[in-house]
């Protein structure tokens, strides 16, 4: 299964950049991205993501769907 990277810019509009097979591969493309955003002040809410999926489909809607809050110890 392949690495998707990904553009997320405001409101929720994904833009694939690349796919890859080797996660190392795949993680340095998005921290190169994320690092030249920052260099050229890039518009603020674009993000740079990376996911792992069976195809492009799946991997859009995994992006799309809200994530709840994450919880951190007992309440």
């Amino acid at each position: 299964m392949p690495y998707f990277v990904y553009k997320i810019s405001q409101p929720m509009k994904l833009e694939l950049l690349d796919s890859c097979e080797q996660y190392q591969e795949a993680r340095a493309q998005v921290r190169e991205r994320r690092r030249q955003a920052t260099a050229e002040g890039e518009t603020p809410g674009v993000e740079y993501r990376l996911i792992f999926a069976r195809q492009q489909s799946e991997a859009e809607r995994l992006l799309s769907t809200p994530r709840d809050e994450r919880v951190i110890g007992e309440d």
